[in-house]
């Protein structure tokens, strides 16, 4: 799954800011300390603020680095096989140190896929536990603090959404919303329907009682998520269609951004887009993972669309009344992916004109059915395009960015640079934009920016005084 524009500020504020939903005392008369190291995408984000959340909540104190940590926790991504081997890489720098009454625990997409098989590659990790079981943490940890060495919570069979009773924010401002778990898609590369199950949506009065409740924290922006964010459908007699829900969220008073990811195209319907018209809080940013040009190549991968049907979803969004920015993703690579294959890609590029696009070459995952497909495309190969891609990706952004130049946009201000004046924040639309201001305190302000000048991944410009 995408981050849209995710591009790293200079200076970010927010990863170090208090919890705002953390009781006061917590930490205090502490059973230990843990260490919490995430990889992957926003769900994962999201699920380590709800694990920190947790052991918060039981007494643990949060440090920064694995040396100072009696308990160690790898959140951990299985999308793509490099993912897979960061993590295995962090687990192999504790083969030669001894335990001594110190945890490791592998959590998240990885620990669901391998199962208790870690303990047998790693067999100093002392608890594997997938995302279905995080709820369930306090009970783990006991269990390994009674002095079982090999802890597990790997369940998937369940109705629940995967909330847990706290959650540590990490970004003072934005704050991200679970409100569908799991995919039913079936994609043939995709380990997502095994490592977090069949879809399950939470109820549209719950999504909206936790929206209010962040909005009377103080958040002004929230982000829905899901791994199909735009597949939600309310268990609830309400039946909330996903576009309602999005305009029933930003009708919460102090709620000024509604931002939604990650959005499959098939369920992507004309209310959404009107939506985005029709109420300037929800955000005119819509990441649409097409993965590949090719209607060959996408029944090959069973993304349940054609090329013409995708385009006809970009025609939508292209013709709205605001201009809503549109990223995307792409595999190259495909096992079977002819050099025609990628030849559409690119002419697919050309024609939707991606705001930004996050592109990956093809690896194959356990439990899916392209992992035994014939005609693997050798790895050079899968390099070649995979900079072609990414070159006329970097053309099409330059391009974009560069008709940018002289607008003025409202920038939600998440970080200072080293530099005097120098600040950073993203546009409604996702654009990161660095500004320079000589005011000071702008964090977690929304500034009107003056556009000067443009590069491929943002945007430069000075604030303007009211």
């Amino acid at each position: 799954m995408g981050k849209g524009f995710d591009i790293g500020l200079e200076a970010l504020a927010a990863g170090s800011a208090t919890a705002r939903e953390t009781p006061a005392n917590a930490g205090s008369g502490a059973r230990g300390t843990f260490f919490l190291e995430t990889f992957g995408c926003q769900m994962n984000d999201h699920d380590s603020e709800k694990v920190a959340g947790v052991l918060l909540a039981r007494g643990y104190r949060q440090v920064q680095s694995p040396e100072a940590a009696s308990v160690i926790l790898y959140n951990t991504c299985s999308i793509r096989e490099k993912a897979a081997q960061k993590v295995f890489s962090r687990l192999g720098e504790f083969r030669a140190q001894p335990n001594e009454g110190r945890m490791i625990g592998v959590l998240g997409c990885l620990a669901q896929q391998e199962g208790e098989d870690i303990f047998e590659r790693a067999p100093w990790v002392g608890l594997v536990c997938g995302s279905a079981s995080y709820s369930k943490l306090p009970e783990l940890l006991a269990q390994w603090e009674a002095g079982q060495r090999r802890v597990t919570g790997l369940e998937t069979d369940t109705e629940e959404t995967f909330e847990t009773e706290m959650t540590r924010r990490d970004n003072p401002w934005r704050a991200y919303l679970t409100i569908i778990e799991g995919c039913d898609k079936a994609c043939s590369y995709c380990v997502v329907p095994y490592t977090r199950g069949p879809e399950r949506s939470r109820s549209s009065a719950a999504v909206l009682a936790e929206a209010r409740q962040l909005a009377d924290l103080g958040y002004t922006e929230i982000q829905l998520l899901g791994q199909t964010v735009n597949s939600y459908r309310d268990p609830s007699p309400r039946g909330m269609r996903f576009a309602e829900l999005l305009l029933a969220a930003a009708e919460v008073p102090g709620i000024r951004r509604v931002r939604f990811t990650t959005s499959h195209p098939r369920d992507f319907t004309p209310d959404i887009v009107q939506a985005i018209e029709a109420q300037p809080a929800v955000c005119e940013h819509v990441h649409l993972p097409v993965q590949s040009g090719s209607t060959r190549v996408l029944r090959a991968m069973q993304r349940t669309y054609t090329r013409e049907e995708y385009l006809e979803k970009i025609a939508l969004l292209r013709s709205a009344r605001r201009a809503i920015s549109v990223t995307t993703d792409f595999i190259v690579g495909f096992p079977g992916e002819t050099e025609e294959d990628f030849q559409e890609t690119l002419s697919l590029l050309e024609a939707a004109q991606f705001d930004g696009a996050f592109s990956f070459k093809y690896s194959p995952r356990p439990n899916t059915p392209a992992q035994t497909m014939a005609d693997a495309i050798p790895e050079e190969e899968k390099s070649r395009r995979l900079a072609m891609l990414l070159e006329k990706q970097r053309e099409i952004q330059t391009a974009r960015n560069a008709a940018l130049v002289g607008q003025r946009f409202e920038v939600l201000v998440e970080g200072k640079s080293r530099r005097q004046n120098q600040w950073a924040g993203r546009t409604s639309s996702n654009r990161m934009v660095n500004f320079t201001s000589p005011v000071a305190g702008l964090l977690g302000q929304y500034v009107q920016v003056q556009v000067s000048s443009a590069g491929p991944n943002s945007l430069a410009g000075e604030a303007v005084q009211e």
